[in-house]
């Protein structure tokens, strides 16, 4: 059977940088890197080309030995179909300290598997303790195993050069990948902490792809997951719940915000979602904040309509006309992810969107509509140098920008600058986008 991509994935107990690993391997800070164990939860997954051949690595949480909460058993649920799917297997070890149950728990769920390819590999060699332990590795069954320091980056090459001397040994039959000349659409979901991101991916995916909890901050990782719809490519982006500055705390939790504004950044539309149940808050409000600042397109999903009555929904559709009167542009509606309920909605809009993001206005049609607004409205100005326009054009597009030269700019009213938006979106839409204005010295 042919493949598109041969799968890889990365497997141990906790904390033996299965992580660090992973972003070895794609050439980026992907996955986040802790001291802390269990900080992966979902599997992480991205696309490589290694030596020209197509790889899809997993990053997996950390599996151990004794009792489980339903994270943990979620976690480990992830793990064994990592396995199942991958067609190689690292299986890493830390050997600063001797064997424990959790080793040879891993080994066990490995033996299991039939016709797998695993690389044994033992990382932190740079570590002195490790050679005090290195002859314990026999007891495994799994050869030698190959040594590497992921922090030192030493023994990389030679694991890349491993995997793929398995590669052709095993002689996988790789589809040829078409390259389709539309772009992909990066959407990023984005909220408070148990605001149902997840849920909504898996929703919309129609798998379960990543874990769900009642737990706030149960994805620390941003998760990439590829979709194709209506002939358009998607890229579903699940990021870090955002919390209030004062309740972040230092470490994990702060390098997932990082994280998250990351994301924001190379997204083309942001997907704010909203527990409908509890209501919007002020923090809600304050995260579009980072979605403006990188002028992206937004989408306002008030999730887990399932609960709502007729009048809650009444009341929360003037609450969002009321707290978000600042972004009066952004669609917004009602859905319910654990329903399934109106979710491709979601992206129905995002392509209406991405049209309105590469929209361009002529610069004559652009003249003749200032033309009109200024005369209906002329800026005031208390200084006596009163602004006067010369002329606008759009000089770039996604998102749309508008370079409009005055006389004495520096005199505008901001209120004046609020104007010319809200009259541009009338005349020409925008909806769903961001748009930015510069004002030059004519």
């Amino acid at each position: 059977m042919e493949k598109n991509y041969i799968k890889i994935a990365i497997i141990g107990k906790p904390n033996v940088g299965k992580s660090s690993l992973f972003n070895r391997l794609v050439s980026k800070k992907k996955a986040i890197i802790s001291d802390i164990p269990g900080t992966t939860r979902d599997k992480i997954m991205e696309k490589i080309d290694l030596d020209g051949y197509p790889v899809e690595l997993i990053d997996t949480g950390g599996l151990f030995y004794g009792k489980k909460d339903n994270i943990e058993k979620d976690v480990e649920l992830q793990a064994t179909i990592a396995i199942e799917e991958a067609d190689i297997i690292i299986f890493l070890l830390d050997l600063t300290n001797p064997l424990s149950k959790d080793d040879f728990l891993v080994t066990n769920i490995l033996r299991k598997s039939k016709n797998k390819n695993i690389l044994l590999v033992i990382n932190k060699i740079d570590n002195q303790k490790s050679n005090n332990y290195l002859s314990d590795i026999y007891e495994l069954g799994f050869g030698e195993g190959l040594k590497i320091s992921t922090i030192h980056n030493s023994g990389i090459e030679e694991l890349k050069n491993s995997i793929l001397k398995l590669i052709k040994k095993s002689k996988f039959k790789i589809k040829k990948i078409k390259r389709e000349e539309s772009s992909t659409i990066n959407i990023c979901i984005i909220g408070k902490p148990n605001s149902g991101k997840s849920s909504l991916i898996n929703a919309i995916t129609g798998e379960n792809r990543l874990i769900v909890s009642e737990i706030p901050g149960t994805t620390r990782d941003s998760i990439d997951i590829d979709l194709k719809y209506k002939e358009s490519k998607f890229k579903l982006i699940d990021t870090a719940g955002i919390r209030k500055k004062g309740k972040i705390e230092k470490g994990i939790e702060k390098y997932s915000l990082l994280r998250t504004v990351d994301n924001i950044q190379r997204s083309d539309i942001c997907i704010l979602l909203i527990d409908a149940s509890v209501g919007i808050s002020s923090q809600d409000c304050h995260i579009t904040e980072y979605i403006l600042n990188e002028r992206k397109g937004l989408i306002i999903a008030l999730n887990k309509e399932d609960l709502l009555e007729p009048e809650d929904k009444k009341r929360l559709l003037k609450d969002v006309k009321d707290k978000f009167d600042f972004i009066p542009w952004a669609p917004s509606l009602f859905i319910s992810a654990l329903r399934r309920k109106k979710i491709m909605d979601l992206l129905n809009y995002s392509l209406k969107i991405i049209e309105e993001k590469h929209k361009r206005v002529s610069t004559s049609e652009l003249n003749q509509f200032f033309q009109k607004i200024i005369h209906k409205h002329p800026p005031s100005s208390h200084n006596l140098r009163r602004p006067k326009f010369m002329y606008a054009t759009q000089s770039d597009t996604n998102p749309p920008v508008f370079t409009i030269f005055f006389k004495n700019p520096e005199n505008l009213h901001f209120s004046y600058v609020r104007y010319i938006e809200n009259e541009l979106r009338k005349a020409f839409k925008f909806s769903g986008t961001a748009i930015e204005l510069k004002f030059k010295k004519s």
